[in-house]
């Protein structure tokens, strides 16, 4: 009589709540800028510029979108490969941050943005969200 093994996998820890806030908020992020695609469409199918012009910045904009909204998901389902992406989006929007605030003499919009972009950046590379992304918890039982 032979006995099996008994499983050694360990249960996968759950993401930390930062990391599922961030998650929110790079899922919001995302919509965002599928609703700025949507709003460019309108208003380009309206003015005088060629149709490929307007359909071009559209699908631009939906595009980054959708892949903002599925690493959101991701981040919010405790997938680790999502972090690293949310990191350059986060990244990749501060010089909208800084166009908000120095050209566009937006003060207003520039400081919410910048509080969010800088928030979500912070939960996302905090000591917590590191450990997990990296499976470094819990070394000491393996």
């Amino acid at each position: 009589m032979t006995s099996e093994p008994e499983p050694t996998e360990r249960p996968v820890p759950q993401a930390p709540p930062q990391i599922r806030l961030a998650g929110i908020v790079v899922a919001l992020q995302g919509l965002v800028g599928i609703v700025f695609g949507v709003v460019l469409l309108v208003r380009g199918l309206g003015a005088d510029v060629p149709l490929r012009y307007v359909l071009g910045e559209t699908g631009y904009f939906v595009i980054v979108g959708v892949a903002c909204v599925a690493i959101g998901i991701g981040l919010l389902r405790g997938r680790r490969w999502a972090r690293s992406p949310a990191i350059v989006v986060e990244l990749l929007l501060l010089p909208v941050v800084y166009s908000l605030l120095g050209p566009s003499k937006q003060i207003v919009w520039g400081i919410v943005v910048g509080v969010v972009v800088i928030a979500t950046f912070l939960l996302l590379i905090s000591e917590r969200s590191r450990v997990w992304a990296l499976d470094l918890h819990d070394r000491s039982t393996r």
